[in-house]
């Protein structure tokens, strides 16, 4: 729980320098830069109810990160469109989500056991190898 804790904390604490809490930092990344999702999809992916959808993308947008558009293929459906900035801030909570500062303090040896033991309690006891690379 502390290891699970401290990461939360760098992550929280970075999102919140980017202006974004952990569900609408979540939403961003969600979203394909390359095609326009539909509120209702993102729901499905972040399995939660289209209202909460309405309120995330409320604050993307407020923020310049996605914009509303009109899906050209059925007018009655409106999508969210990653902006430029949007793509920017993006990849930074890619890299915010896979920051790795916790691990930085460890040799080689140190980091292979690590993955061996997690390897073991994530795995539900399945007696095979980790996959190498």
């Amino acid at each position: 729980m502390h290891v699970a804790g401290a990461m939360r904390h760098f992550m929280d604490v970075d999102l919140a320098e980017l202006g974004l809490t952990p569900a609408v930092a979540n939403a961003l990344h969600e979203l394909d830069p390359d095609r326009p999702l539909p509120a209702r999809d993102l729901a499905e992916r972040l399995d939660c109810d289209p209202s909460n959808i309405t309120m995330l993308v409320d604050k993307l947008e407020r923020l310049g990160l996605v914009r509303r558009q009109v899906d050209p293929a059925d007018r009655r459906l409106r999508t969210l469109v990653v902006t430029d900035e949007g793509r920017r801030v993006r990849e930074r909570v890619g890299q915010v989500m896979s920051d790795s500062r916790l691990l930085a303090g460890l040799s080689v040896d140190e980091l292979a056991t690590l993955r061996t033991l997690m390897w073991k309690v994530s795995d539900g006891g399945c007696p095979a190898e980790p996959p190498l690379g």
